[in-house]
């Protein structure tokens, strides 16, 4: 008897979740047809109340700034790449680390432990 109730209530409550999935699926449907025709949204024309009633999406007229250091020292966008990293072998990595391994401070050398 148990086991029916809680079959119910989570069936019921699947139900409210579905219900409620569709409705909002719907909702951002009509808000979304209506920023494209100008109608939805942003009904404000002061700037300090832009976004107020536009359920958090940017406002048509809301002009994006790009991040600095995409910029160059004049103010236009950087077409280069921003990392650039070279190739090199494994054996020449492996010298390179064990070079800085040798010389790290602390570093007892192998011959000194050996004796």
């Amino acid at each position: 008897m148990l086991h029916l109730l809680y079959i119910m209530a989570f069936t019921v409550l699947a139900l409210i979740a579905v219900a409620n999935l569709i409705r909002n699926l719907i909702m951002f449907s009509f808000d979304r047809d209506g920023m494209r025709s100008g109608l939805g949204g942003n009904y404000s024309t002061n700037p300090q109340n832009a976004n107020q009633g536009s359920y958090g999406y940017p406002s048509v007229n809301t002009q994006i700034t790009p991040h600095p250091e995409l910029l160059d020292s004049t103010g236009k966008f950087i077409k280069e790449p921003l990392l650039v990293m070279r190739s090199i072998n494994v054996e020449d990595a492996r010298q390179q680390l064990d070079a800085l391994y040798e010389s790290s401070p602390g570093q007892k050398s192998e011959k000194s432990e050996e004796a």
